[in-house]
């Protein structure tokens, strides 16, 4: 065997494979992450279904009763009339969106960062490259995962649907077979190098915590909307033939939602996504850079 592989087989696996690496480090903090909030996110999915107007048309009256106010009584509602561990179910298809979406979007945003756009001679990563960068990353990593995304809504609405005395559609993963593309990456890239570049601060813990609280609550601001539209038109009844009873599209939910319930309505859940969405950011992007550190990587 020549010298230059066997240097490459005494190089770590993080230098071998980086991809790779980066992919499953990723996928780790996802479900860390995802594990330590996933309450907070069936919460919300319950309070975007629940009083749509367009449930009129299937003769349901002018809305569907509302069984919660609010986030912490939609909490309690669930453990009392569910049981605890009611509040993960649909976490499993939730972790494997996760391990796919973040590992997938991680590996194509810092490709086009580092070998596609580049950085500025001083190091710098413009705003408008983030961006495109970041939608693209999101892309892929919403097509890759849209198949868990869809079962993960579906699940949280389960437990509803036992309650109110109508058939489950499936009890698993593995018998079922978008659009929610958090601008959390570019936020978080974009938010930490100015501070690196712009401030005394470090790359450090510290700096890490503030990028990922402002990403967290960007990502929610302009997620939320379509957020809703999402979770709606995945839990929408459907006839024999597989078509949804409520929405022909995306953007008819989102004129129905609008024109019936108001332009509010498109921000229902906005309080639980956004204590998902920071304390989500927060352990991810920590998790992250410190299992990039421990394992070789440089930071994000």
């Amino acid at each position: 065997m020549s010298a230059p592989e066997d240097e490459e087989r005494l190089l770590p696996l993080a230098q071998r494979w980086p991809r790779a690496s980066k992919f499953l480090l990723s996928g780790c903090a996802a479900t860390v992450a995802e594990l330590a909030t996933f309450p907070l996110d069936l919460t919300k999915t319950r309070l975007q279904i629940q009083g749509e107007a367009a449930l009129a048309r299937l003769g349901h009256g002018a809305r569907e009763a509302a069984p919660y106010r609010g986030m912490v009584r939609t909490a309690l509602g669930i453990v009392q009339e569910e049981g605890f561990l009611k509040l993960w179910q649909g976490v499993t298809p939730a972790i494997y969106r996760h391990i796919v979406y973040s590992g997938g979007r991680m590996v194509t945003y810092e490709h086009l960062r580092e070998v596609v756009f580049g950085k500025g001679e001083d190091k710098h990563y413009p705003l408008w490259k983030s961006v495109i960068g970041g939608m693209m990353a999101g892309v892929v990593g919403q097509f890759l995962a849209n198949p868990t995304d869809l079962v993960k809504v579906q699940m949280q609405m389960e437990g509803k649907r036992k309650l109110e005395g109508k058939p489950l559609r499936f009890r698993g993963v593995f018998k079922l077979s978008f659009f929610y593309l958090l601008p959390d990456l570019t936020t978080y890239d974009t938010v930490k190098h100015y501070l690196v570049l712009n401030t005394p601060l470090e790359d450090n813990i510290m700096t890490h915590g503030l990028s990922s609280l402002c990403s967290g609550l960007v990502a929610s601001i302009l997620g939320t909307p379509a957020d809703v539209i999402k979770s709606r038109i995945m839990n929408q009844p459907r006839d024999k033939q597989g078509r949804g009873l409520l929405y022909k599209s995306s953007t008819d939910c989102l004129v129905q939602a609008v024109q019936g319930e108001g332009f509010m309505s498109l921000y229902k859940g906005f309080l639980p996504s956004w204590l998902r969405m920071t304390p989500w950011s927060l352990v991810f992007w920590l998790t992250y850079e410190k299992i990039r550190e421990m394992s070789g990587v440089s930071p994000f």
